[in-house]
């Protein structure tokens, strides 16, 4: 069932297709289509960016948000759970993107806060991975700062899209260390001016 996580500045909410334009714009808030080392929606290929996510989340292996601020309502960005198995209590946190004007602010570290306390506090998942390109300098140093702990390299992991061979750098946080992270994160947030609130909203 989509949920709707809602923290002090940050709501994801489950996306939608008449998100598509408002994801558009937002991603044109940097240029990030261009980007070589991740996908991000652009006015060319936003519908099968959408598609694949509502296809998985018909199979139950994802559940895809739309970033917004809780103050405005702007969507400024997406992030996902996906490979999701919920047999061995485990998914993956990725397809993350943040609008330029939001990058390396408090968005990132409060949407990782709302997710990571879903899937540990409400999923009870034991296990929750993060992996990004092994180029992506700044997304690998984002994780990191997050508290989860950089377990290997997956070599040749994918194909991109302008046909570069892609290795994935994988991370991930425990159950037995969401305490520790969810303390850290919430020292964060607090430094950041907020206090730490977490409410989920079934749709």
């Amino acid at each position: 069932m989509p949920v709707t996580l809602i923290g002090p500045r940050v709501v994801l909410k489950p996306m939608l297709a008449e998100h598509a334009d408002a994801l558009v714009e937002a991603a044109k808030d940097g240029d990030l289509p261009s980007l070589k080392v991740t996908i991000v929606p652009s006015k060319a290929n936003v519908a099968e960016y959408m598609q694949v996510a509502f296809d998985h989340e018909a199979q139950d292996l994802a559940m895809p948000f739309v970033t917004t601020m809780k103050d405005s309502g702007r969507i400024i960005g997406s992030t996902r759970f996906f490979k999701i198995d919920r047999v061995n209590g485990t998914g993956e946190i990725g397809h993350t993107w943040i609008s330029g004007s939001w990058q390396r602010s408090f968005v990132n570290t409060e949407s990782k806060y709302l997710m990571l306390r879903y899937a540990f506090e409400e999923l009870r998942w034991m296990r929750v991975q993060l992996s990004t390109d092994e180029l992506n300098t700044k997304s690998r140093a984002a994780i990191l700062r997050l508290g989860a702990q950089q377990e290997g390299i997956l070599r040749k992991e994918r194909v991109m899209p302008d046909g570069r061979i892609r290795n994935s750098v994988v991370f991930s946080v425990i159950d037995n260390e969401w305490p520790t992270v969810q303390a850290g994160l919430e020292k964060k947030l607090r430094e950041g001016g907020a206090e730490p609130t977490f409410q989920v909203l079934s749709s």
